[in-house]
């Protein structure tokens, strides 16, 4: 999950360091724009993008209110909130990621991010945490339980001034690094005061203060299944959102992430939800262990049963395969046998539209249909059948981008024949992205072990 790197380690080294209610934040889609007049770049970039980071997660977290927030679409690919670090309280940007579990945020006044000069952005900007301002900013310690949270059970192998005899070492837990499927970032960890205005305040936070970045201008909220996970170390029970559908800009247009605590809901289901259980990953690669995994039984294209091997449905004794959710991909990811049968499928029912070549080529999407001058347009549904009987139907606008050229494409990407080598890859074999989310409500249940999900219009 994370990779080192000498010489910015020393960079880091040398840097200073100067009964609750629901909680409801707000949620705002992000998505790099390269040109508000040039949709092909949009979605060759976002394809490009989904690609990059299912390579990323394939590889080698008495009745309480709940808390609310709001969810807002950004510029540079995901949806983000914003949350308060410190005594007194300093605001920053994160992005949602079930897919990852540290929660960190640009950090001090030297803070650097290389390739960040996104469009619709400026990284100048970005608000910054200023440990020096704040009052409960520590950094953590070699010898702090939650250093081995993010560096594991051998940490002590790498704090050689600290032995399991030393009772009063001093030396900082090391340098974080970790990489993304577009980017990376480092920094040191603090523990600090997260504060819900006038719901609660949660002291002694694991928190990465990065200090380097690259083609990351905002932080990222970890919500995956690790100990230093926001919902780890909130103690949540669930948590939900509904994200609104995406324009690909910047616009000041939010849903809401609920974080709820209530421990008395017990089995109680959300009315409307349809529930699928969360799998456990039999592997022993602790990065898979991070990631929300379902059971996919089948996917269902107008009236075709794909059939889909099961080797790719369910994890396997190696940790490969099977199928997760993640809020920080956009477009889903299969694995290329996967996706070729679900292409297929819309291609002979589709057979009466000519295949868009070139429009292919410039968003890196296919299969893409001419539907210029024609009066209706007949596309396949897609459903996707999970485990329990949850039957997720999406909307047209859900797994096809409708671009102002007259073409239609699909929203679902993969690895080329060439790229993927003909064989199957690591990791999870379907990622479940926001693109397919959106205008659905969604409940990671954590208490109860299961994923819900219901249609619902998120504006």
């Amino acid at each position: 999950m994370a990779s080192s790197s000498s010489s910015l380690l020393l960079l880091l080294l040398l840097l200073p360091f100067t009964a609750p209610s629901p909680i409801k934040l707000s949620l705002t889609p992000t998505t790099i724009h390269p040109s508000p007049s040039d949709p092909l770049k949009t979605l060759n970039h976002l394809a490009s993008l989904s690609i990059s980071r299912a390579h990323h997660l394939k590889s080698s977290k008495s009745k309480i209110p709940p808390i609310n927030t709001p969810l807002y679409s950004r510029s540079y690919g995901g949806y983000s909130i914003s949350l308060n670090f410190g005594t007194p309280p300093q605001t920053v940007n994160l992005i949602l990621d079930t897919g990852s579990s540290l929660v960190w945020f640009p950090c001090t006044s030297n803070y650097l991010c290389s390739g960040c000069n996104f469009p619709n952005s400026d990284v100048s900007n970005t608000p910054k945490f200023i440990p020096k301002s704040s009052s409960s900013s520590k950094v953590i310690g070699c010898q702090n339980p939650k250093c081995a949270w993010v560096f594991g059970s051998n940490i002590e192998s790498q704090c050689h001034n600290c032995d399991s005899r030393s009772q009063n070492c001093t030396q900082a837990c090391p340098p974080y690094i970790i990489q993304y499927g577009l980017g990376s970032t480092a920094g040191r960890l603090l523990s600090e005061s997260l504060d819900f205005p006038n719901v609660t305040t949660i002291p002694n936070f694991l928190v990465g203060c990065s200090l380097f970045s690259t083609r990351q201008p905002e932080g990222i909220a970890g919500f995956g299944r690790s100990s230093e996970s926001l919902p780890r170390q909130s103690s949540l029970k669930k948590f939900s959102h509904c994200l609104i559908s995406r324009r690909f800009d910047d616009t000041p247009v939010s849903s809401e992430l609920v974080l709820d605590r209530d421990s008395n809901s017990g089995d109680t289901k959300t009315k409307g939800v349809s529930y699928t259980p969360f799998l456990t990953n039999p592997g022993t690669n602790l990065v898979f262990q991070d990631y929300y995994y379902l059971m996919l039984r089948k996917i269902i294209v107008g009236d075709i049963d794909v059939k889909v091997p099961y080797s790719f449905l369910a994890p396997g004794a190696d940790g490969n395969s099977g199928t997760i959710v993640d809020s920080g991909s956009t477009f889903t990811f299969m694995e290329e046998p996967v996706f070729e049968l679900v292409a297929k499928a819309f291609e002979k029912q589709m057979r009466n539209y000519s295949i868009a070549i070139d429009v292919q080529n410039q968003t890196g999407l296919r299969p893409c249909f001419d539907i210029s001058g024609e009066k209706s347009v007949i596309v396949p549904e897609l459903i996707f059948h999970f485990k329990g009987g949850a039957k997720m139907e999406l909307p047209l606008s859900n797994y096809f981008a409708f671009l102002d050229v007259g073409v239609v494409c699909l929203t679902i990407v993969s690895n080329t024949p060439a790229a993927a080598g003909g064989s199957r890859g690591g990791g999870p074999a379907i990622i479940l992205g926001n693109f397919q989310q959106q205008n659905f409500y969604v409940e990671y249940d954590l208490e109860n072990n299961r994923f819900g999900f219901k249609k619902q219009n998120c504006a």
